[in-house]
């Protein structure tokens, strides 16, 4: 079958367009960086060593809202490798900082030996709603962190 120089024509610029798309088209989370205002911030220590990680939620106005956190390595975790993670949610709350968050749409999670950070992951469309982020950094085989996703930004 042969097909005329127009339709092959045009079936190759939709090819093109199509992968053209498919490269320039990112995740909401491939967007977002560890900055902005801080809308959240917590840090957690290690017995003897003091704080070693610190969890903080950023939030800017672009994409009807967008949330991003970081888990951050501090004090004698700085700049050591270790495995670290930090996760974020858009909660069904839009008021009542610090209660649990009951999510309506998984953001993006960050998990991998890192020596200065975890992310940054982030979700959209958040400005009138309450997000929720866990993480964590495993120190001397001790996880620690949190795992119980609070409401910020409300």
């Amino acid at each position: 079958m042969r097909l005329p120089r127009r339709a092959l024509v045009l079936l190759t610029t939709l090819a093109t367009l199509i992968g053209v798309n498919l490269l320039i088209s990112t995740p909401a989370q491939a967007a977002t960086s560890c900055s902005g205002t801080i809308t959240h911030t917590e840090t957690f220590s290690y017995p003897g060593e003091g704080v070693v990680g610190e969890l903080t939620i950023y939030y800017n106005s672009s994409n009807g809202g967008t949330n991003s956190a970081c888990f951050y390595h501090r004090g004698r975790a700085y700049g050591v490798v270790a495995e670290t993670y930090v996760y974020i949610m858009r909660c069904a709350q839009t008021s009542g900082e610090g209660q649990p968050c009951k999510s309506t749409f998984p953001g993006g999670s960050d998990d991998g030996n890192y020596a200065y950070q975890a992310g940054p992951v982030g979700v959209t469309g958040t400005a009138n709603d309450c997000v929720g982020a866990i993480g964590w950094i495993v120190w001397h085989g001790t996880i620690i962190g949190t795992g119980n996703p609070k409401t910020w930004g409300c």
